[in-house]
């Protein structure tokens, strides 16, 4: 279990989702996780790509904010104000729970977008960075609604690192 600096809550609709990150495997990713949720960019962003048996996607903080700036036909195409993040692969499987960056067909394109997996998807390996991992709350995430981008999306409500409520 990661210590409350690398703990990130991810408050859903249904309840608490807690992700341990990992700055050992990742130390870019996770300190631009961070620097996010404490900015309170990821607030009230919206999972717009969200496909059963795969992933729920979110992060799109420059399209994707129901409170400002949610825009459904762009919502995933952006990212932050931030440069772009080099790829931090790892040997790190793509298991369920885990929590992976989202990026273009450039491996060095990562930014403020990521997913958590519903289900396994070992293609992944090698090929996407893995920064972290849900400890509680997996069935929040599988409550998440369905749809590339879905009808009426669910959102983060609020995304906060565990050192700085505690």
């Amino acid at each position: 279990m990661a210590d409350a600096e690398d703990t990130l809550l991810i408050e859903l609709k249904d309840g608490v989702v807690t992700a341990d990150l990992l700055p050992d495997v990742a130390p870019e990713h996770v300190a631009r996780i961070k620097e996010l949720a404490r900015s309170g960019k990821y607030d009230n962003v919206v999972f717009h790509r969200v496909i059963d048996g795969f992933m729920a996607q979110t992060g799109d903080v420059e399209n994707g904010n129901t409170e400002i700036s949610y825009n459904p036909g762009r919502a995933g195409t952006g990212g932050s104000d931030l440069p772009n993040l080099p790829a931090e692969f790892s040997k790190l499987p793509f298991d369920r729970g885990v929590l992976g960056m989202a990026r273009s067909q450039n491996p060095d394109s990562g930014n403020s977008q990521f997913f958590i997996m519903f289900d396994d998807g070992h293609f992944l390996n090698g090929q996407y960075t893995v920064f972290g991992r849900v400890t509680s709350g997996m069935e929040h995430v599988d409550a998440i609604v369905r749809g590339e981008p879905p009808a009426n999306p669910d959102k983060m409500i609020s995304v906060k690192v565990k050192a700085d409520v505690e």
